[in-house]
């Protein structure tokens, strides 16, 4: 298989969890294919040197995560444009939806490096020595990144307490 039929057949398999990756890091539909895109171009060019390199699935998580962060501080804050209309008020029987809006707000309130740990920790199910390679940086980094962005959602999610059935004492001291 040459390096362009690897590469369609790596992407075919892997845009999905791609794409529920972006999509937790932007918390928006738009940037996230916005973001996969730009990472799987970033990704083609180099594609025959990842493939020599191993597993190209580290590589991959490593440039997303490193896009997202680099574009979040390029972004100019001054405009909050939304692709979306406001949304409207939910029929019962929706808690899916009412949980998935709730760690969104929850995500979006975290600099995106904590917003990057959180989910390459407990959403993409990775050990932190293996989060510090898809973040290049130390497995200590790691730790208090993902200290500092529990300890800031307990302050100002409460409500995520609830939804996976903890006490708000219990979360305390944590």
């Amino acid at each position: 298989m040459d390096g362009e039929e690897s590469f369609r057949a790596y992407v075919a398999g892997r845009i999905a969890a791609l794409s529920r990756a972006a999509w937790l890091l932007t918390g928006d539909r738009h940037q996230a294919e916005d973001l996969v895109q730009l990472t799987l171009v970033r990704v083609a060019r180099h594609w025959e040197r990842v493939c020599a390199a191993g597993d190209p699935e580290p590589y991959v998580r490593r440039t997303m995560y490193s896009q997202h962060v680099s574009l979040w501080r390029r972004r100019w804050r001054g405009v909050d444009l939304h692709a979306d209309p406001p949304e409207q008020t939910m029929p019962d029987g929706t808690a899916g939806v009412a949980r998935a809006l709730v760690v969104r707000a929850a995500l979006a309130r975290l600099a995106p490096r904590q917003r990057a740990v959180l989910v390459l920790r407990f959403f993409e199910d990775l050990t932190e020595v293996e989060a510090a390679a898809a973040l290049n940086c130390s497995v200590s980094t790691v730790k208090s990144q993902t200290r500092d962005a529990l300890a800031r959602l307990r302050t100002h999610a409460p409500e995520l307490a609830e939804l996976v059935g903890i006490g708000a004492a219990a979360g305390e001291g944590r």
